[in-house]
């Protein structure tokens, strides 16, 4: 037997996917919704979640669930930590940026190699197309590289090739570790995502030419919305060239 919450989120797919429901609109209250299919809160909002983990609905904290517009996807260029100009000047980003001062302490001062309690910046960056949210960076500096440019709460309208770096001028050497995985509840509450809808994360430690840590950045986009590409240049010596 086909269980109650099924029955609920295949009716609503069916009014979303049949245009019944059109994207950014509003779905009527939890209660009034478990009220209309005769079922409990809490099936009802297992439902939902259904059709969260699927991309259809997106619930708003404070306002309610909404039919989700569908997002673009974008490419994130593995070692530049840009946006490809090509998919993004083709999205309509605007990215709020908040910067917080504070010690480094366990995997953040391991990563920025420095001694616990050294002082830092964490800069956070989160885009958005329209109101929906669209990636989440956690960008790390040591205080004393930390750009004056960077502190303050703002919002921008990204541009394309918008960098999700602060170094400059450029890192000597970038290294990233990619995976996927569930979203923490605190990435899938700031993303407006369902915790069973798989993330894109990507830590980006960049070094100057002496070794030193300049950035740590922690990057988390939502599976649905950003490929990532990784290029590789061989250098084949001149001498083999020409054999």
């Amino acid at each position: 037997m086909t269980s109650r919450r099924l029955v609920v989120a295949d009716d609503l797919r069916r009014q979303i996917t049949t245009g019944r429901l059109g994207p950014g609109d509003r779905l009527p209250s939890e209660s009034a919704l478990a009220d209309r299919y005769m079922v409990s809160t809490a099936t009802l909002r297992s439902a939902l979640a259904v059709l969260q983990g699927e991309g259809l609905v997106e619930k708003i904290h404070g306002k309610g669930n909404f039919v989700r517009r569908p997002l673009r996807k974008i490419t994130y260029v593995g070692g530049w930590g840009t946006l490809d100009p090509r998919t993004a000047a083709d999205v309509d980003l605007r990215v709020t940026v908040r910067t917080t001062a504070m010690p480094a302490q366990g995997h953040l001062a391991a990563l920025l190699k420095v001694e616990d309690g050294s002082p830092m910046t964490e800069i956070l960056r989160l885009s958005y197309e329209g109101e929906s949210p669209h990636s989440l960076a956690r960008v790390y500096v040591p205080r004393d590289l930390t750009p004056i440019t960077a502190f303050g709460d703002r919002s921008s309208r990204a541009w394309a090739g918008a960098s999700f770096s602060v170094p400059d001028p450029p890192p000597a050497e970038v290294h990233e570790t990619v995976s996927a995985r569930l979203p923490t509840p605190d990435e899938a509450s700031t993303l407006r995502i369902s915790a069973a809808l798989a993330v894109l994360a990507i830590t980006r430690v960049a070094a100057d030419n002496t070794g030193r840590v300049v950035e740590a950045a922690l990057l988390v986009f939502p599976g649905d919305r950003v490929a990532a590409v990784f290029s590789t240049h061989h250098v084949i010596e001149e001498r083999q060239a020409h054999r």
